[in-house]
């Protein structure tokens, strides 16, 4: 029977995940694993009536875009006070102490993971919901980019003793190895690099694309666990103060200092034999020295980790003591978080070299002695310009302080200098291009160098290709560095109108073995025409327009024939177009190359003005304006409301500032913005106020 079959192979397969991304411990082959996924792929293709959103299959996503819907979480989900030194440490435990009134308590030590906070919801076993921490109160529906996270379980383990409606927090993380792939990946693009792995793992887990977040390799560890059945929905964080959570264990787990008590260390235990991965750094502390051994040791043993982590969390264990001590207005009193300080390691210089970027920008990098730094052997680092080499006063063979601040990229930020030797040479900033020997040029206002030789420069054509077919542009999905640098090896791409004159014959090199995967691009080549016009001017690639001012520009002048003709003074109109910027664009459309180049990518049917549609919705109610967008809203998203801002001429801006034109306002504002605008004069506009200002 053939439902049999496909319950059964789900279920060896949902065995098979936890094996592997959970206990580290597959059973079978990789190939062996792919077969029954092929298996259970086709059975479930023949059998559409067996679709089942929790299956094995579905962990690869969909590139169908989504809107997440706003949910109210059933309990408040709260921050953690933080402390800085052992002698906080010593004082929160004191606190307890105090607050139990001298009788005897353990404390959970667990690591601080650096990620993004989940609550995830489970029906009769099955993962029915996953929220994101939004504002403690609300956060946003993520279930189906959750679901492609291989180890966060579909189904739990059959027969293990869940209960039959639960609560499970935690944190989703980007391990290090799929950081640096994805920061490498971008950094061949050349688009901006994550700073650290909880920014990817937030920009992913916020991705409207779920085959975007199944790609990524995202992780996650799971840390607290509640009853979910009988909680009603708070109103505000605060309510937490009065709300005596419904927590259990399916079998209470006593200690010899909480005899008979049900335990947070106790439900870990049992949520990990259920299916859920659970940190193996954890320990039962006993006394306050306990806790800062377990502090001491995790400071230089967090460094071998897989994942990021920025500290320790502290828990009293006994649910009934934690209850009794209860909340402050914004923390549990029973919790209390341990930040790490900044990681530097110092180690030698090496050697300089330069890399060249799509734009022709000059980045100099530090080539140094291997050194471990959170979690990563660090060998290179960016040296940004030649302003930053020369306030370092950077000497070849200094040995050098290397940091990860918040376990950001690595950077060098200082140097030893009484360690440095009489034979040590100062560092001099190239004057040529590393790659094609043209003389570099400074621009006015501009840090970095730059190689002119934009069309006979390697890196540089390479490099707007890659641009070019990058997702935030043309989002040519089958196309990537490697391709590009095969293609361009071989002479079938020397720019990015050659893309279009690719053949399946070409691609193939007439090997029916590759025969497919070259249909694949050439078709993901000819979809790419139906992109919109806003994000072909940022493709084309000119110098200093990057996704906002191309943005802009398009919705300014409407075609490409139209901006290729535009003034100096009416380049200077846009907002935020300075001259840098429209001698640039002028530039661009006067060098002969570039405009045949525009010509041949409109013969092959790429957009080259806004569509009508597109045109019939812009209105300028808002043009001159600076809008910052704050808290929770009821009629449209937050990306909805940009997009309408934008769409009537206004620009969208991340921080509130004097020139601010007013806060789009929903609930929950954030009170460090409210604080400032107030400061600052700056209007507060509700959505009402909004939808009716711009009709």
């Amino acid at each position: 029977m053939y439902k049999d079959q496909i319950l059964q192979l789900r279920q060896q397969l949902h065995q098979h995940n936890h094996n592997y991304y959970v206990l580290n411990q597959p059973v079978i082959s990789d190939y062996e694993f792919d077969q029954m996924m092929h298996q259970l792929e086709e059975l479930e293709a023949q059998h559409p009536d067996m679709y089942d959103p929790n299956s094995p299959t579905q962990r690869v996503g969909s590139d169908l875009n989504q809107q997440f819907a706003q949910v109210a979480h059933r309990h408040p989900m709260l921050s953690l006070a933080n402390t800085y030194n052992e002698q906080d440490v010593a004082d929160f435990y004191q606190r307890v102490k105090d607050g139990l009134e001298g009788e005897d308590f353990e404390i959970v030590a667990e690591m601080k993971y650096d990620g993004l906070s989940i609550s995830l919801t489970y029906v009769d076993g099955r993962l029915t919901q996953a929220v994101t921490r939004g504002d403690g109160v609300k956060g946003d529906d993520v279930t189906a980019n959750v679901r492609t996270i291989r180890s966060i379980p579909l189904q739990l383990q059959e027969g293990s003793g869940y209960p039959h409606q639960f609560e499970i927090r935690g944190e989703i993380l980007m391990p290090w190895t799929s950081f640096e792939r994805l920061n490498h990946e971008r950094e061949l693009r050349e688009e901006p690099l994550f700073a650290n792995p909880r920014n990817a793992a937030s920009g992913t887990l916020k991705s409207q694309n779920s085959a975007v977040v199944a790609e990524r390799g995202l992780d996650a560890y799971l840390y607290y666990l509640l009853n979910d059945d009988d909680a009603e929905t708070p109103s505000t964080a605060s309510s937490a103060q009065q709300m005596q959570l419904d927590l259990f264990a399916p079998q209470p787990v006593a200690t010899p200092a909480t005899d008979g008590d049900v335990t947070h260390y106790g439900l870990l235990e049992e949520a990990k034999k259920w299916g859920f991965k659970i940190s193996e750094g954890m320990r039962l502390c006993h006394c306050l020295q306990d806790v800062i051994d377990f502090i001491n040791y995790w400071d230089t043993e967090r460094k071998n980790l897989p994942v990021a982590t920025d500290g320790i969390v502290l828990k009293v264990n006994s649910l009934r003591q934690q209850k009794h001590l209860g909340f402050t207005a914004k923390s549990p009193r029973w919790a209390i978080a341990y930040k790490f300080k900044a990681e530097r390691a110092c180690t030698k210089l090496n050697e300089v070299t330069y890399q060249v970027g799509r734009t022709g920008a000059i980045t100099p990098v530090a080539n140094m002695d291997p050194v471990q730094l959170a979690g990563t052997v660090v060998k290179r680092a960016s040296l940004h310009n030649a302003d930053i080499i020369a306030q370092l006063d950077l000497h070849l063979g200094d040995m050098v302080y290397v940091e990860k601040g918040g376990e950001i990229i690595p950077k060098v930020v200082g140097v030893d200098v009484e360690q440095r030797s009489a034979d040590c040479i100062p560092v001099r900033f190239i004057e040529t291009c590393p790659e094609c020997g043209t003389p570099l040029v400074r621009y006015e206002g501009e840090a970095a160098h730059y190689c002119p030789n934009d069309s006979g420069c390697p890196p540089q054509i390479k490099g707007r290709i890659e641009h070019y077919i990058s997702r935030k542009a043309m989002n040519i999905e089958s196309l990537g560095p490697e391709t590009v640098d095969d293609y361009y090896q071989r002479g079938l791409i020397h720019n990015i109108a050659d893309l279009y004159q690719l053949t399946v014959a070409q691609i193939s090199n007439n090997n029916p073995n590759r025969a497919v995967s070259a249909r694949k691009a050439v078709d993901a080549i000819r979809k790419s025409c139906e992109v919109p016009f806003e994000r072909v001017v940022y493709a084309i690639g000119i110098r200093f327009v990057g996704e906002t001012t191309a943005k802009l520009l398009a919705r300014k002048f409407r075609s490409m024939e139209a901006l290729a003709s535009a003034t100096h003074d009416q380049l200077l109109e846009v907002d935020g177009v300075g001259d840098v910027i429209a001698d640039s664009v002028i530039h661009y459309f006067t060098d002969a190359t570039n405009r045949a180049t525009i010509d041949r990518l409109a013969q092959a049917g790429v957009q080259m003005a806004l569509s009508d549609e597109q045109m019939q919705g812009m209105t300028t109610k808002l043009e001159g304006k600076s809008i910052v967008i704050s808290g929770v809203f009821s009629y449209h998203s937050r990306d909805e409301y940009k997009a309408l801002i934008e769409q009537n001429g206004g620009k969208n801006v991340g921080s509130i500032s004097a020139k601010t034109s007013f806060v789009l306002a929903g609930a929950n504002m954030g009170p460090a913005k409210l604080e400032k605008a107030q400061k600052l004069g700056v209007a507060i506009v509700s959505e009402d106020e909004f939808l009716q200002m711009i009709k």
